[in-house]
């Protein structure tokens, strides 16, 4: 660990710059970032179009009939260094049927990019992770490659992915989709992290998994007195590999006077699950405004959060009045301060969401912001009558 981490006993307690956490997290497991997400969807086609209009994603790859796929058809978006796979079934029955049945649309693949595959999964299984699948090679004429996987929460598997010696435009067996709609991006760079929703005292059970198997150090953790409001509460505990690249945030639900939205997305989604995928952008007003033009539907913060928000948070860039207008969530660390605001629910169920987060130096998670954020969840909860 180096010398410059101090106070190793506080950081359960203590919100502090990943730049110091370089050497905390073990570095058998080396991640070079977020590969590819992949969701199980009950419509590929449709949810792609979903996502370049709403969300200004790009037409990548594409695999089907066409290129050799019997079992399944996928179509790859892209927005700068996000890379969504949208699969949907061809036959019926097998295990992609199976996962859409009690889940509905959803995350299956958290794919991460690493220099070697085989050694990613040599290290994490003989650490106690369960395989998914063993390493093997994919090869076409632009080359090699490697993939392997492990389990991790609920049917969320990690696909560990080795490109280095492929210069296709995704994977073997993918070809490129051209397309002539492709609406303009929205500003939407990289994924900031991923949170986990998992059941009643399950969160301390994989956060000591990403430590052991995965070699993440826990960075901030947040109990049920940070994260109430007069009904509902949850804790949450943030894992993150040594470069932070990679962080992954869990969550199990508390109690509370009535049901908390992770015992709501756990009932829909029947078992853990990503709960939210957290996408950074530069300018969070011209992001949220594009997506909103084109039909997002966001949480509703009321005006009573911005009237003191000043006072909380010190000066910022931004105008107040154009924040207000948005329902842009401000919040400060030690380090600077970030700009957030969820959308709704983007499936039918109530489980899966988007955050979007701009970080002007900030490198916390939006503590400040826990109450107004999930009074607003709740409000959506009370409008299904689920709370």
């Amino acid at each position: 660990m180096m010398a410059e981490i101090k106070n190793l006993q506080n950081l359960q307690n203590t919100e502090y710059s990943l730049k110091k956490l370089f050497d905390e997290a073990e570095d058998f497991l080396p991640l070079l970032g977020t590969d590819y997400v992949e969701l199980y969807v009950g419509n590929a086609k449709q949810s792609a179009h979903f996502y370049k209009t709403a969300f200004g994603f790009q037409s990548e790859a594409y695999a089907g009939l066409e290129t050799g796929m019997k079992d399944r058809v996928s179509y790859v978006l892209k927005q700068d260094k996000i890379r969504l796979v949208l699969t949907t079934p061809l036959q019926e029955d097998g295990p992609i049927n199976e996962h859409i049945n009690k889940h509905g649309d959803g995350v299956k693949v958290v794919a991460l990019w690493v220099e070697d595959a085989t050694k990613a999964w040599e290290e994490t299984t003989k650490r106690g992770a369960k395989s998914f699948f063993e390493p093997y090679s994919e090869s076409d004429d632009d080359g090699v490659v490697v993939r392997s996987a492990i389990h991790t929460y609920g049917e969320t598997v990690h696909v560990f992915v080795e490109r280095k010696n492929y210069n296709g435009v995704f994977l073997p067996g993918y070809r490129k989709w051209e397309s002539h709609y492709n609406p303009e991006p929205v500003g939407l760079k990289f994924i900031d992290h991923m949170v986990g929703n998992v059941g009643w005292s399950e969160m301390n059970t994989w956060c000591e998994f990403y430590a052991k198997v995965m070699g993440f150090a826990q960075i901030i953790s947040f109990d049920d007195k940070d994260i109430s409001t007069e009904y509902t509460a949850l804790m949450s505990k943030v894992m993150s590999n040594g470069n932070g690249r990679i962080k992954f945030p869990i969550n199990e639900p508390a109690e509370g006077r009535k049901k908390s939205q992770i015992e709501e997305y756990i009932d829909y989604y029947n078992g853990p699950g990503v709960q939210h995928i957290a996408v950074a952008t530069d300018d969070i007003v011209s992001t949220v405004s594009a997506m909103r033009d084109r039909g997002v539907e966001f949480l509703y913060v009321p005006d009573n959060y911005y009237e003191d928000i000043l006072d909380r948070v010190g000066d910022i860039d931004e105008s107040i009045d154009l924040l207000r207008q948005h329902g842009i969530l401000i919040d400060r660390d030690d380090e600077g301060y970030l700009l957030q605001l969820f959308t709704k629910p983007v499936v039918d169920r109530p489980t899966m969401f988007f955050e979007i987060i701009q970080r002007k130096g900030a490198q916390s998670f939006g503590k400040g912001n826990f109450k107004a954020l999930f009074e607003a969840i709740e409000r959506e909860q009370a409008n299904r009558g689920t709370l």
